[in-house]
């Protein structure tokens, strides 16, 4: 590797993830084999908490006031990195998001580099950060200072090919319901009025609404309730909407457009509108393209040459974003099944636990450790 001292610490850091191999995807598979909702992921925090105190981290377990988060960290001096894990699976398909690979990919990540952090000259803080499916985990962490004098943030995320970033859109989601009142649906139906009705006509407004936004914008939903009986004038009806568009100022203007289309169904039946914002929304991600370089350069070192632009992009929201906002950051997507296989599918989770999810937890956590050392290597010229 020649006398440069920033390889021959990459070269250390690729040693230890290959020593640390075996225990890397035991670990992703275990996440794999536990699926836990977000905010409700006690194993998988447990496990890694075991897995960074068993190699002589000083671990702050349930940490920045929430249950399932976690802080360590190692190195004395130089510039601190975050290197962020994720592990909240989804409902009924599991980690069809391939959040277990997250999970390893940054403990390996975060232990290479804990390995060399005083011959290189850099301190490291691994994240562990609860519930991105929604849950906002980030964001909540965000608030009490959990990314507070980084210089750097960084995770890969699982996807169906090697990308240099996600198109990451900021979002919102909202509780609708609608109040009516209840009757007998034969007897008396003109003494009611039908909640269920009026959330069925405001999501056919939002359907029409669908056809003039943005490309870059997405609204989709679901019913939650709308009713109990049919011989019974449903009295109430609800529904859980994502709203997302390309940035907070864009998302601020559909969602104004949103709720009008909603209101649409209480004016038609006579009924009452209420709705709840849930906290907290999600930004779109800003993505440092100095750290991106050094990503993509130590990637294709290792096989994986990125994507910057590619015919089968993958759109989502997630809590990264909110971050990108605070700290420099990278949120590079990382192959773990074949192409074609979309995230958030069942066929997808199986390939989380596969060969690929398994090289895929070894090169993010290689890729992301050299990454570290990169940015330790600026703070030093």
């Amino acid at each position: 590797m020649g006398s440069d001292p920033r390889k021959q610490s990459k070269a250390r850091a690729v040693e230890v993830v290959d020593q640390l191999a075996e225990e890397l995807c035991a670990i992703s598979h275990e996440i794999w084999e536990h699926p836990e909702l977000c905010f409700e992921e006690s194993f998988a925090h447990d496990r890694l908490c075991d897995a960074l105190e068993g190699h002589g981290l000083s671990t702050r377990r349930h940490a920045y006031g929430l249950e399932t988060a976690f802080e360590a960290r190692a190195g004395s001096t130089g510039a601190e990195v975050g290197v962020l894990c994720e592990y909240d699976a989804l409902p009924g398909i599991g980690h069809a998001c391939g959040h277990n690979v997250i999970a390893a990919a940054g403990l390996g990540a975060g232990l290479a580099a804990a390995a060399v952090a005083e011959e290189a000259g850099g301190r490291v803080r691994i994240l562990g950060t609860p519930a991105e499916e929604g849950g906002g985990g980030k964001v909540f962490m965000a608030r009490e200072g959990a990314f507070e004098g980084l210089v750097a943030a960084m995770m890969i995320h699982p996807a169906d090919q090697d990308l240099a970033t996600m198109d990451v859109i900021a979002n919102q989601q909202v509780i609708v319901e609608y109040h009516g009142r209840a009757a007998h649906a034969s007897a008396a139906p003109h003494e009611g009025t039908n909640a269920l009705d009026a959330a069925v006509i405001g999501y056919m407004a939002v359907a029409a609404l669908r056809q003039h936004i943005r490309s870059t914008e997405r609204i989709h939903g679901v019913f939650l309730d709308g009713g109990d009986k049919p011989n019974i004038v449903p009295a109430h009806a609800s529904m859980h909407w994502y709203i997302r568009a390309a940035n907070m100022g864009d998302l601020e203007d559909l969602k104004a457009r949103v709720l009008d289309a909603l209101r649409s169904g209480a004016t038609a039946t006579g009924t009452e509108m209420t709705y709840e914002w849930q906290d907290p929304p999600y930004a779109d991600m800003v993505t440092d393209e100095t750290i991106l370089g050094f990503y993509a350069e130590n990637a294709a070192a290792l096989g994986r040459p990125v994507a910057r632009e590619t015919s089968r992009p993958v759109m989502g929201s997630t809590d990264m974003g909110n971050v990108s906002h605070e700290v420099p950051s990278i949120h590079p997507m990382i192959a773990v099944a074949p192409a074609g296989v979309a995230i958030h599918t069942p066929d997808f989770a199986s390939h989380a636990r596969g060969p690929q999810g398994d090289s895929a937890v070894l090169d993010g956590a290689k890729a992301l450790a050299c990454t570290v050392i990169d940015i330790w290597g600026l703070d030093r010229q």
